[in-house]
């Protein structure tokens, strides 16, 4: 079967695109981490808005685009490959698309990007950005819940990648509202945040590529390119061919979804399996390729590499992931929860 995206999905993309291609670079990244002018990342998240990013997966009768999950994957691929910290799946893909199914009040305001909302379907797990979201959306006994920054206490915890900004959220008694009832609201949720996390991936093995190949083009050893050695050819070849195998699992798992198919989560895990390990090898080989360079975490690099590092485990790990393909499949001997990873 042969995927391509469609036109109003591929429109949306480029237009994030060239907002993040004119104000998103490695500076306003570091904005994002602890101690940095967070207010220039929330102005980029504005203008996205604007573009009608946060509005992709809202119907229109709730003034949204009314796409479906077709366009998460370029979308997110965009969004991934600039390295901006916000919580794009987890409005995007989860979040926005709740609080209009229930009505929510404080939609227009995520819509307009004036509001941060960060969700997580895991029982106390750190959430990401919970440590400046406005609105918080995490699992209560009735279901998922929704909670104002003021109902909740949000206690920073270190990340791999800093400027997701994790914390532990723990709710006041008797606060919050329904966001989600229901296994199935909740694995449908669940699977959109998947598939948004395979294609941010996706975009951040694209970028990190590209600047490994800058650099290896530019570097000299004995008077040559260090491009030019057979090892870094073969090497970057190996991550090309990971990233281009797994891109065309994120958007079959993106059409299995909005088509309602009845292996939409056994697609979706697989494309988190193959999202993940394109990223983890790209890092390594990314890291690798620039020699003692790659290994300074200050140098940009990494900036994308602990993104990938941290997503690659959000969402559902690889062996999560392949553990709920494995027993979708029928094969023997193969323990875990009754509830997969991509369900």
């Amino acid at each position: 079967m042969r995927f391509a995206v469609a036109e109003q999905d591929t429109a949306l993309a480029e237009a994030a695109g060239e907002v993040l291609a004119k104000q998103v670079d490695a500076d306003r990244i570091r904005a994002g981490w602890p101690d940095g002018q967070v207010g220039s990342v929330d102005a980029v998240w504005r203008t996205l808005a604007e573009v009608g990013v946060t509005a992709a997966l809202v119907p229109e009768s709730a003034d949204g685009l009314g796409l479906d999950e077709n366009a998460l994957p370029p979308l997110m691929e965009a969004l991934g490959r600039s390295g901006l910290p916000v919580p794009a799946a987890e409005t995007v893909a989860v979040g926005a698309p709740l609080l209009a199914a229930v009505g929510a009040p404080e939609l227009p305001s995520v819509l307009a990007g004036s509001a941060l909302l960060t969700v997580s379907l895991a029982p106390g797990a750190p959430v990401p950005f919970a440590a400046r979201a406005d609105l918080i959306a995490v699992p209560g006994d009735d279901g998922l819940r929704l909670y104002t920054r003021d109902e909740v206490r949000a206690e920073p915890v270190d990340s791999v990648d800093g400027s997701r900004r994790l914390a532990r959220v723990t709710p006041q008694a008797g606060s919050g509202r329904p966001l989600a009832e229901g296994p199935e609201a909740l694995a449908a949720a669940r699977r959109r945040g998947v598939l948004a996390t395979s294609a941010l991936l996706i975009g951040l093995g694209e970028r990190m590529l590209e600047l490994t190949v800058a650099y290896v083009q530019q570097r000299r050893q004995f008077g040559v390119q260090v491009g030019s050695f057979q090892a870094v050819k073969h090497a970057l070849a190996g991550v090309e061919v990971a990233l281009r195998f797994a891109r065309p699992a994120v958007l079959a798992a993106g059409w299995a979804q909005a088509s309602g198919d009845p292996e939409a989560g056994t697609r979706t895990a697989m494309a988190k399996v193959l999202a993940s390990d394109a990223a983890r090898r790209t890092a390594r080989t990314a890291i690798q390729c620039h020699g003692a360079m790659g290994y300074t975490t200050e140098y940009d690099l990494h900036l994308y590499a602990k993104r990938a590092w941290a997503l690659a485990a959000d969402w559902g790990g690889t062996a999560e992931h392949r553990d709920f393909i494995a027993r979708r499949l029928g094969l023997t001997g193969v323990s875990g929860p009754t509830e997969g990873a991509g369900t």
